[in-house]
């Protein structure tokens, strides 16, 4: 069982955990990931990505967003409860090599808390590193004092304007992509659709360009072929090949596709979780 330490609520929907898991911590390193089983006997398996972890003190940190019945119920554990299954660490590192020029790594919503340890693993090494923040608004910008701490520099983009630049995260990028110092290499992290154009952005630029992919995932070891991308003319399998591909060769209109499948199965499931909630709540108040 994995102990809740620590809970924060960072944004409208967006929650921190920080979980007692001592293993995990020991060994884990940037840009890996842990399948989450609430109720050990029964339940979802979710992937989230460490977004920290401290092997003195022996926890993890998780960033998620309520998106379904699973995220929603995780949402309502506090402090001293305890998570029935965290197995992990699963994929891939990082790769994380000393370069002569900057590395660009941008985060898009809850995308920016899996580009924390990055960040701390490119520091550790010695490069320079540009980190770009994009957001619908201020209200749902996360982990900014955190990168604001380690970065270099930090580069803060709103759709609305309400927080630094108005605009979407691919034009500082092709800014920084143009200039006479262009970054050695981009990765990014976010919504299936910021990661596309951010490919899109650097490939006429010739900027090796990393992706961190979060799909549908179920046993993590390669079997169920429920994580399967078309990266170049393979067929990849995210949770042993990944979490990371070169994002020039991945194939996300197919992704986004395959995200698609069980959309309506996971409403009616969030949908009646959230109607339980109220249920239960209703008969403790009487």
């Amino acid at each position: 069982m994995f102990k809740i330490i620590e809970k924060r609520q960072l944004s409208a929907d967006v929650f921190y955990l920080k979980l007692e898991a001592p293993n995990i911590a020991r060994n884990r390193k940037a840009g890996q990931f842990v399948l989450v089983q609430i109720d050990i006997d029964f339940g979802e398996r979710i992937p989230l990505t460490i977004a920290d972890a401290n092997a003195q003190e022996d926890w993890i940190v998780l960033v998620f967003q309520v998106v379904g019945a699973t995220t929603y119920k995780l949402a309502e554990l506090e402090v001293g409860d305890e998570i029935g299954s965290v197995l992990g660490p699963l994929g891939n590192p990082s790769i994380v090599e000393k370069q002569d020029k900057p590395v660009v790594i941008m985060g898009g919503g809850i995308g920016v808390a899996p580009c924390y340890p990055i960040v701390q693993a490119h520091k550790a090494i010695g490069n320079k590193v540009i980190m770009i923040i994009g957001a619908r608004n201020k209200d749902l910008l996360i982990f900014v004092d955190e990168m604001k701490a380690i970065a270099d520099t930090v580069i803060i983009m709103t759709d609305d304007g309400s927080a630094g630049r108005k605009g979407v995260i691919t034009v500082p990028l092709e800014e920084i992509c143009k200039s006479p110092n262009p970054p050695a290499e981009v990765i990014a992290i976010g919504p299936p659709i910021m990661m596309k154009f951010s490919c899109k952005t650097t490939e006429p630029y010739k900027i090796p360009t990393t992706v961190s992919l979060n799909t549908i995932m179920i046993d993590g070891t390669g079997m169920c072929g429920g994580c399967r991308v078309s990266v170049g003319d393979e067929t990849k399998f995210v949770c042993v090949d990944g979490p990371e591909f070169d994002g020039h060769k991945v194939d996300f209109d197919n992704m986004i596709m395959r995200m698609k499948a069980f959309k309506s199965q996971e409403t009616e499931a969030f949908h009646k979780c959230k109607l339980q909630a109220q249920a239960d709540a209703l008969e403790i108040s009487k």
